[in-house]
């Protein structure tokens, strides 16, 4: 048997980031269909600053070991699994659990990380890069010559967004306070600064014709901005409700009233369509057909970073045990890049 030990972080409760708890157990077993990864990397992602709060909109009860997603290797197999999987490197979008040593995962929820990829590296592009992928090509459909506008170009799914954007032959406009400025005029992106107001007065300015798409994770009253910024045949992606981090109050609530006003626009005969992106969307009704896009999609990811597309953006590495630091250096916004843990 296994001798090492299971050491995983759990969120007992509404609590601040040093009240996580850690604790120790058994490493679990494989049963049939499943894998047993032996974490390499996982990380804090945004879900977990809301997780915290209690805000995450579908979110486990407490308490619970939070990790959206991570990278390892497989220790073991359960039966009618390939046995071959064992000693590979993979990657999975858990939405919670990633942060243990150990993780439960299912066969066919997992993907493989190519030779040559780190599992830090790896671990910056799971969520983040799914997330940026499906919105450019399954819902933008974003193609050459076209123009976007990026709201957080410098944040974990707005970097992985302009890369892929620039990519695929795409001109980008990308927010961001002005000491990321800099960093986003190297890689070929027209900063604007969202802090200075009236940011949609200057997109207007550099695009007098409208955005051919507009990703958008901040929800609240600036997405009827984004919209109106929208060209003839252009798409609104709203794929998060960052304005309402500190509201008390529903959960839901932010959430149905971002449907609404989304599924009223794409009523409108004007040729322009908003959608509310969730990563997880088709899980519950087709789990195969789920399955195979993500691990289509992040397997196109992983490809990108081989050939420098994208780069992988590390901002710092903790121990697993020092989640709560990682937390709190998270929710202060003051790095950029992945804050990664590792075992």
């Amino acid at each position: 048997m296994n001798a090492e030990g299971l050491v995983e972080v759990v969120l007992p409760g509404k609590v601040e980031p040093d009240g996580l708890e850690i604790r120790h157990g058994a490493v679990p077993a494989a049963g049939p269909g499943q894998v047993v990864i032996r974490m390499e990397a996982t990380g804090v992602s945004f879900a977990e600053q809301q997780m915290r709060r209690g805000r995450y909109y579908d979110q486990p009860p407490f308490p619970f070991v939070p990790g959206y997603d991570l990278v390892g290797t497989v220790l073991s197999t359960g039966e009618g699994v390939e046995p071959g999987l064992a000693g590979t490197r993979v990657a999975a979008l858990v939405k919670t659990g990633g942060w243990a040593s150990h993780v439960l995962v299912d066969a066919a929820d997992v993907v493989a990380v190519p030779d040559g990829v780190g599992a830090a590296e790896a671990e910056t592009l799971v969520v983040n890069g799914i997330t940026a992928w499906q919105m450019l090509h399954r819902k933008a459909r974003v193609r050459a010559g076209q123009t976007v506008l990026v709201h957080g170009a410098n944040g974990g799914v707005g970097s992985v967004l302009v890369q892929l954007a620039l990519a695929a032959g795409a001109k980008v406009i990308g927010t961001a306070s002005p000491r990321h400025h800099d960093a986003l005029r190297e890689r070929g992106v027209t900063p604007v600064d969202y802090r200075a107001g009236n940011v949609a007065a200057r997109v207007r300015e550099l695009t007098p014709g409208g955005v051919d798409a507009v990703f958008d994770h901040v929800g609240g009253p600036g997405l009827v901005d984004s919209w109106r910024l929208l060209a003839p045949g252009g798409t609104l992606v709203s794929y998060g409700s960052a304005s309402t981090r500190d509201d008390e109050g529903s959960k839901q609530w932010p959430v149905l009233k971002l449907l609404g006003r989304v599924w009223l626009w794409n009523a409108l005969p004007n040729r322009r369509s908003a959608y509310f992106f969730n990563v997880w969307a088709g899980r519950a009704l087709a789990r195969n057909r789920f399955r195979a896009r993500l691990r289509a999609d992040l397997t196109q990811v992983f490809a990108a970073l081989q050939r420098g597309d994208v780069t992988a953006q590390i901002a710092t590495r903790l121990p697993l045990v020092r989640a709560g630091d990682a937390l709190r250096l998270a929710e202060s916004g003051t790095v950029a890049g992945k804050i990664v843990l590792h075992p």
